[in-house]
């Protein structure tokens, strides 16, 4: 098991360098500006999944609750960020499948909470 994985991480790398050979023969110049600018559009995603993975956790902890989802979503969009940073159309097919997948789904809390409820805030001091 570990030789077979070994053997798709050494040979996917030759799979990018050969089809970004073979591409750069038939459309020229063009395959270098997809893959300068598909390694800007990972460092935005990058960029991008971190400030909303803060927004993300602080709404959520201030209704009360952590969510699980909010971390997934960026963890997929950090992915895709990485495999479009890694020159290659391969790479980028796969960054934009993740992308394009639904996320997952919030998942409610069957408790509901009570917004209206009666809080008595005071101090409390037992004298003898």
């Amino acid at each position: 098991m570990r030789l077979i994985l070994l053997a798709i991480l050494l040979a996917f790398p030759f799979l990018e360098l050969t089809l970004l050979a073979r591409l750069s023969e038939t459309h020229g110049w063009w395959v270098l500006a997809w893959v300068v600018l598909a390694a800007c559009a990972g460092v935005a995603l990058i960029k991008e999944a971190r400030f909303a993975l803060v927004a993300r956790l602080a709404a959520a902890l201030s209704q009360g609750r952590f969510s699980i989802a909010a971390l997934v979503d960026s963890a997929r969009t950090v992915l895709a960020g990485l495999l479009l940073i890694f020159p290659g159309v391969v790479s980028d097919l796969m960054a934009l499948t993740l992308l394009l997948l639904p996320g997952p789904r919030a998942v409610v809390d069957p408790t509901p909470v009570r917004r209206n409820s009666t809080i008595i805030d005071g101090e409390f001091r037992r004298t003898r």
